[in-house]
């Protein structure tokens, strides 16, 4: 599923291709991708100009100048490509947007979504979200303070989007190396050294997944040189049973919480 990093690059990359543009026409191949009926979906947004694309967690937000926004969510499976008919990928498209000759196409909206929302009913459903953990006002000292309330192993708080938000189970694996912490550690029982530790390997990772690209496996557009570059830079995600790049032992697979953790057993403690 894809993660704060590479919705990051989705806004990055779809910015300089959408933003301004008039849309020009719309097609929607599932109907329980969307959440009104297609003919409203549709005289909604021909004619509209998406103003800005911003991301909150995991989502995308498209702003239209009416007023309204699409609020975009991939789930598992979920991606994109912008492009003509002819390069598009062999693949079912949920939801087709085009901005005069080029196309945004929704593939693998099966469990995913492109939600036309009120400003009240996009702040409803975003609400209960906790912070972004890249944002200028979270500081390392609400970190610490947010983390001494908690219990329960350090993974499964990561990925709690009330409790942070945008980080799921590749990054949560990731930042856990960076910081030296096994995932299973007990998160009542991190001390302040420790905690500003975890925050610092938090923005780390994220940073540098973002700066690579992310981890999706296909481009955004034909040339496409930056999506997935994260791909090749894993140190634990999905390593099972390979040797860890810094001490050369092998890589623990297991599941905690119903969900697949990475780690090395001697780096991380």
């Amino acid at each position: 599923m894809p993660e704060l990093p590479e919705m990051e690059t989705y806004r990055m990359l779809l910015t300089k291709l959408v933003v301004g543009k008039p849309i020009t026409d719309v097609r929607v191949g599932r109907p329980k991708s969307i959440n009104v009926l297609p003919d409203r979906f549709h005289g909604e947004l021909v004619g509209r100009t998406i103003m800005e694309i911003q991301r909150r967690a995991k989502y995308l937000i498209f702003r239209l100048d009416s007023g309204s926004s699409l609020l975009l969510h991939l789930m598992l499976g979920g991606w994109m490509h912008f492009g003509t008919e002819a390069d598009k990928p062999d693949r079912n498209t949920q939801v087709e947007i085009d901005f005069g000759a080029g196309t945004l196409y929704f593939i693998g909206l099966r469990l995913g979504f492109l939600h036309l929302l009120t400003e009240p009913q996009l702040s409803e459903r975003l609400g209960e979200l906790g912070p972004e953990p890249l944002a200028l006002d979270f500081s390392e000292a609400t970190f610490r303070e947010r983390l001494q309330s908690k219990k329960g192993a350090l993974k499964p708080l990561l990925t709690n989007q009330q409790w942070i938000a945008g980080i799921g189970n590749c990054y949560s694996d990731e930042i856990c190396f960076e910081a030296g912490l096994l995932p299973t550690h007990n998160s009542g029982e991190i001390g302040p050294d420790v905690a500003s530790a975890l925050f610092r390997s938090m923005r780390t990772v994220l940073q540098r997944a973002i700066h690579k690209g992310g981890y999706m496996e296909n481009p955004l557009y034909c040339g496409d040189g930056l999506t997935g570059g994260y791909n090749d830079a894993y140190l634990v995600y999905d390593r099972g049973g390979e040797a860890c790049y810094r001490c050369g032992h092998s890589i623990v697979s297991d599941h905690l919480s119903s969900r697949k953790v990475f780690y090395c057993s001697n780096c991380q403690r």
